[in-house]
């Protein structure tokens, strides 16, 4: 055993005089009996919550997982851990907690595991940072673990089109523009969300999900399940009795998650026109396991790996729809066959991907068009792309699907915070071919990177998603498309290129070359770094003070261990 693989202290079994017997009396009290001190301990990582219909259905997978467990052989024990509900936090102050609660969710997973020497943990998690979050954990840890998604939302439906959150978020640009009545506004905000689950498209929460299965670490055709049908809750059951085996066999999260792992999940976010997230978290996940992985990893993958499903945001459907045609597995199986999956990567079923893949179909069923044929993909290469230049040296993300032009230069239009960005926008005060900078809402800037969906979705509704760019050191939303840039490094609070930006400044965006950049000469850009200074900690105490202080760049994951 590794020297990283810890081992349960408690799980003994009964002896006269033992030093353990005070540990044995408090277990007993929460319904141990004699036989189950010889069991494995399992840690259930429970994230049920009321906060958010992706963590409201997840109370009854935690009891068919304990189920599981006990049928097993295993003896559960169940704990809570926290979401932020990254839809409902949006474009508010609360969204600052968003990532912070990714750190938080790992600290307490780690925290629990290690406090009562648990033999093994199952994770639950429906909310976007609930899944990198339980992952870092697990990492860790580095004790027998497996993830269970908590599924995804149904869609709603109104006027024959499917809808998601993201449709909400668009309707206030397109009411706003007078695009839309007031009743399909309504309507829309009534009918998007009809079930519990998380986001429906092929947002954040659906694309770490994917990325997990095909990183090995959740049953396969999981990542897709709807929340509310019953093959959600019997997965979770399975999941349960295989974690009492990967105890037996010591097969451990690092066993699996190895770099061709992670390159294996980068192929199937590639694949599926997953979140720009993905970068950030998978670059976390990854320094917790202690794998080797760097933002120009995310850029070969692209160059190689087709856009293969069309899913929203920037398609047509969502992910239930891809788990009718065969979900990830199916994915998952086109990229073997063209040699751009590792195989021989080992999985919690204890098999290889190349095993657990060999029963798949190798082409997309021909009745369908959420899967597209490799050699008629979406886009001949992947949709996140590393930008670099005088204003990101360390590396900036784009998505660029679904867009009419990739290439803009403007005039800038500077923003110090979301909010003004998105009241600039609703007052018809930006125009074509204008690049919003919006800065300071970076991992420590902000602090917390929030996520720009209400602006981003504001201009697709006002119909300049293919005319204005946006640039920020903050995140975006899974649900955003256009000629949007995020994760601009380093960032502005601490003295990047973006906080030496002036209103009206000509920026380029060049997803064809790669390109981030500001058209001004280095002389002045100098001149104007001598002048600046960082402006004062938006807090200065709590949990927001604390991130502030201890978080990396977001070209690292921003994570907060880095040290």
């Amino acid at each position: 055993m590794s020297a990283t693989k810890q081992q349960n202290v408690h799980s003994r079994v009964v002896t006269e005089g033992d030093s353990r017997a005070p540990n044995r009396a408090m277990l007993r009290a929460v319904g141990f009996g004699d036989d189950d001190f010889a069991k494995p301990i399992i840690g259930i990582s429970n994230s049920h919550s009321t906060i958010t219909p992706c963590n409201a259905g997840i109370q009854l997978l935690a009891d068919r997982a304990a189920a599981g467990i006990r049928e097993a052989g295993g003896m559960p024990q169940t704990f809570g851990t926290i979401t932020i509900s990254d839809g409902i936090s949006m474009g508010t102050e609360g969204m600052k907690c968003s990532l912070v609660s990714r750190e938080v969710i790992a600290d307490s997973i780690e925290t629990v595991c290690r406090g009562q020497s648990h033999d093994g943990v199952l994770a639950i998690g429906g909310c976007d940072k609930n899944m990198p979050g339980a992952m870092m954990g697990l990492a860790r840890l580095n004790i027998p673990g497996i993830f269970v998604y908590g599924g995804t939302i149904k869609p709603g439906h109104y006027s024959g089109q499917d809808l998601t959150i993201v449709s909400v978020f668009e309707a206030v640009g397109a009411h706003n523009e007078g695009n839309m009545s007031g009743a399909d506004f309504a309507e829309i905000e009534r009918r998007a969300c009809p079930s519990v689950g998380s986001c429906g498209g092929m947002y954040t929460a659906n694309t770490m999900s994917s990325a997990i299965e095909a990183m090995g670490m959740s049953l396969l055709m999981t990542s897709t399940m709807a929340a509310p049908d019953a093959e959600k809750a019997d997965s979770t059951e399975a999941a349960g009795k295989r974690l009492v085996g990967l105890v037996g066999d010591q097969l451990c999260p690092r066993d699996i998650m190895t770099r061709a792992a992670f390159e294996n999940a980068i192929a199937v976010t590639m694949a599926l026109g997953g979140s720009t997230n993905a970068v950030l978290h998978l670059l976390a996940i990854a320094h917790a396991a202690e794998v080797p992985l760097e933002l120009d990893d995310f850029e070969r993958i692209r160059r190689e790996v087709p856009v293969l499903c069309d899913l929203k945001p920037s398609g047509q459907y969502v992910a239930t729809d891809l788990r009718r045609v065969g979900g990830v597995p199916l994915v998952m199986k086109m990229l073997l066959r063209a040699g751009l999956l590792n195989g021989a990567c080992r999985t919690v079923t204890g098999n290889t991907i190349a095993h657990n893949l060999a029963d798949v179909p190798d082409s997309p069923p021909s009745d369908q068009k959420v899967v597209r044929p490799f050699d008629k993909p979406v886009y001949a290469k992947g949709h996140l792309a590393v930008l670099r230049g005088n204003l990101a040296p360390e590396g900036s993300v784009a998505k660029i699907s679904g867009l009419a032009v990739s290439k803009i230069t403007g005039p800038a239009r500077v923003f110090e915070s979301e909010e003004s960005c998105l009241e600039a926008i609703l007052a018809d005060q930006i125009k074509a071919g204008d690049v919003l900078i919006i800065r300071y809402e970076g991992p420590r800037g902000g602090p917390g990177m929030r996520e720009m969906l209400a602006p981003t979705s504001a201009i697709i509704g006002k119909g300049l998603g293919d005319s204005v760019g946006m640039v920020t050191d903050g995140r975006f939303s899974g649900g955003t498309y256009g000629m949007v840039v995020g994760h601009v490094s380093p960032e502005a609070q601490l003295g990047g290129p973006l906080a030496l930006v002036r209103e009206g400044d000509s920026i380029t965006i060049d997803a064809g070359q790669n390109l981030l950049q500001i058209n001004v000469e280095d002389a002045e850009i100098e001149t104007r770094r001598a002048t600046w200074t960082a402006p004062e900690p938006r807090y200065k105490r709590g949990v927001l003070a604390k991130y502030a202080r201890l978080v990396s760049s977001s070209s690292l994951g921003a994570v907060t261990d880095g040290f």
